[in-house]
């Protein structure tokens, strides 16, 4: 419940901006998403190349994933 208050405090608070202030709000929260989005791709692609380093991972064409599962 301190969460959905806090929350619509937020948005109070964003309504008393100017039209120009929310649309810069808008692109700094877009571009920090599309940061941190950057940042968890990052992480998975280190992640996965760690795992493929040690052998953890399967690399093959889509039939070679079909044959092994059918092993």
């Amino acid at each position: 419940m301190v969460q959905t208050s806090h929350f619509n405090q937020i948005l109070e608070m964003i309504d008393r901006l100017s039209l120009d202030e929310q649309e810069d709000l808008i692109n700094i929260v877009r571009q920090r998403q599309i940061e941190r989005r950057r940042e968890e791709i990052a992480a998975n692609i280190a992640q996965a190349h760690q795992e493929y380093q040690q052998g953890k991972l399967f690399r093959g064409t889509v039939d070679d994933v079909i044959a092994k599962l059918n092993q």
